[in-house]
């Protein structure tokens, strides 16, 4: 099995972050969230996905397959703080819930997650999946319709899409029906979990706030007003609101 990450701030740290990109995306592009990470006393691991950063993939390309490739982050009772996943990663970080020590209090930040997804909806993912690796956006074009993203964040954008592996389209084709939602009413003792719902009105909203159960204990559901579906790239400081942090003694 092959480690592939990026890691930023000193292993000694006494907190713990581990970040899980989403499609088409790298450990990379977290750069801009784990320097504020770090900031606030972290240890940051992002790993790179199956069939992501170079990486090849395999012939199971469900999400618990991509979830188990990860098992090497949790040896040795290994564990984090917070997970933080985006997208696609939200669904990957919500099936790692059965690795996570039961003795570490966890956040979970799930940032627009892809929960819950139609046939129409799987096949046209599938459909943008296939058109955009074909055709890599060049930076200026990320820029010009991102006008909120760094220039940084516009190129680790290209990077992912011209580092990811084609065969990554057969996600879309090995979980369908695409239902992982249920994962939420499941939530143990240990870990509590937030999720932050784009502005549907802000670029493509992949959450849909009607498919995260109600009434959940430990869940925290927050829709964002004027932020899009790149929530890290947008707003940061939204995600690091929901992470708990030591406060001063007064």
């Amino acid at each position: 099995m092959t480690i592939s990450a990026t890691q930023w701030g000193p292993p000694t740290a006494t907190r713990r972050a581990l970040l899980i990109h989403g499609m088409t995306m790298s450990s990379n592009s977290w750069e801009g969230l784990a320097q504020l990470l770090v900031a606030e006393g972290f240890f940051v691991v992002a790993p790179n996905l199956l069939a992501h950063a170079w990486r090849q993939g395999n012939t199971d390309h469900r999400i618990s397959a991509f979830a188990e490739d990860l098992r090497p982050y949790f040896v040795m009772d290994t564990s984090y703080d917070v997970i933080i996943g985006h997208s696609f990663g939200g669904a990957v970080a919500l099936s790692l819930l059965p690795f996570l020590p039961k003795k570490k209090e966890t956040t979970l930040i799930l940032l627009d997650p892809g929960l819950e997804f139609t046939e129409e909806q799987n096949k046209m993912n599938l459909n943008l999946f296939l058109k955009e690796t074909a055709n890599i956006k060049p930076v200026d074009v990320h820029m010009a319709k991102n006008p909120a993203w760094s220039r940084r964040d516009c190129i680790l954008r290209t990077l992912g899409f011209s580092m990811c592996d084609r065969t990554a389209v057969e996600v879309f084709r090995q979980n369908s029906p695409w239902s992982f939602n249920g994962l939420l009413k499941k939530i143990p003792p240990h870990v509590k979990i937030t999720v932050l719902v784009s502005d549907p009105k802000f670029g493509v909203g992949i959450c849909n706030l009607e498919h995260i159960p109600r009434d959940v204990e430990r869940l925290n559901v927050r829709a964002l007003t004027g932020i899009g579906h790149w929530i890290q790239y947008e707003c940061p400081d939204v995600i690091m609101d929901a992470i708990p942090l030591p406060r001063a003694k007064l």
